[in-house]
């Protein structure tokens, strides 16, 4: 892929991090100051009706604030980092700064160096891989770089490693570490984190829960969006669809959910560690990321 240029010359800020970290209102106030537009880097906040389990902002914040990639797709409907990238360029390509905001680092990487070419998806493997009794195990044995960087329960990448190692014979881990990485855009990328991170979850999920997690969970379990689907295997949405449909305890798919968000956010640092030239902040220390948009926005302003 060649060198993409976005052809507006403004800079753009992306600011990632673990979930629970603040990178939403950092994101709002930064986009106050400076009249930047918004572009949610979040895989899940893509899906209308899951609202509280994904941490949107609130409908009064979001209509003040739009922010490009939230609720454009049904939760049965498709949505790939190939989208995002696309929709991002073009919110890059518009007058005056962007801001990207979400923790969902594959978003990122594809909008900043684009996707690894891989082979296409083929149904009929596909359903022959889903009857394996244990996919993750599978894929360690032949691809164990990726599989020692995904959770045992994320099916949905899981599945496509094992589907391309099975097409062409080669890791899907290691087709990502030839593959040279041109940079498309030209982008400051903040990471902000904080020390008291598990506490954090652990708080959030609690107050998730007083908000109607559930009931978020029942609603769309009533309008027909069953547990297959990939955006009910994610976070929370899975552990409460068990209590929902198999009578899972409620306290132990809570703790389960709050177990499984702070293991991923741990692997989103580990991901993190591994980006070349990303910033790293105390979500804290709000001061410095207003002196970072300043200094980088300044002549746009």
């Amino acid at each position: 892929m060649s060198t993409f240029k976005p052809t507006s010359s403004q800079p753009v800020l992306v600011i990632a991090g673990p979930t629970a970290t603040g990178k939403t209102s950092a994101a709002v106030h930064l986009a106050c100051l400076h009249g930047a537009r918004l572009v949610s880097a979040d895989a899940m906040q893509v899906y209308r009706g899951m609202d509280i389990g994904t941490g949107k902002a609130h409908p009064a914040v979001l209509k003040n604030y739009p922010h490009a990639c939230i609720d454009i797709r049904d939760p049965d409907e498709p949505f790939s980092a190939q989208d995002f990238a696309r929709i991002a360029d073009r919110e890059v390509a518009g007058v005056g700064p962007t801001l990207l905001v979400g923790g969902t680092i594959f978003y990122i990487r594809a909008f900043l160096y684009g996707l690894v070419h891989t082979p296409p998806a083929n149904p009929a493997l596909r359903r022959e891989l889903e009857r394996l009794e244990d996919p993750w195990r599978a894929l360690k044995e032949v691809d164990p770089a990726l599989a020692a960087r995904l959770h045992p329960n994320d099916r949905v990448r899981i599945l496509r490693g094992l589907e391309v190692f099975r097409q062409c014979g080669v890791p899907l881990s290691a087709l990502h570490a030839a593959d040279k990485a041109r940079l498309r855009h030209e982008a400051t990328v903040v990471w902000l984190d904080r020390d008291d991170l598990r506490q954090r979850i652990d708080h959030r999920v609690d107050r998730m829960m007083e908000r109607g997690y559930l009931d978020e969970v029942r609603s769309l379990l009533d309008a027909g969006y069953g547990p297959h689907l990939k955006p009910m295997q994610s976070l929370g949405y899975r552990h409460l669809a068990e209590h929902l449909l198999q009578g899972t305890d409620l306290e132990e798919a809570v703790r389960l959910t709050k177990r499984d968000t702070w293991r991923f956010a741990r692997k989103q640092r580990a991901w993190a560690r591994r980006q070349p030239g990303w910033k790293r902040l105390e979500a804290s220390n709000r001061e410095a990321l207003l002196q970072l948009a300043r200094d980088l926005w300044e002549n746009f302003v």
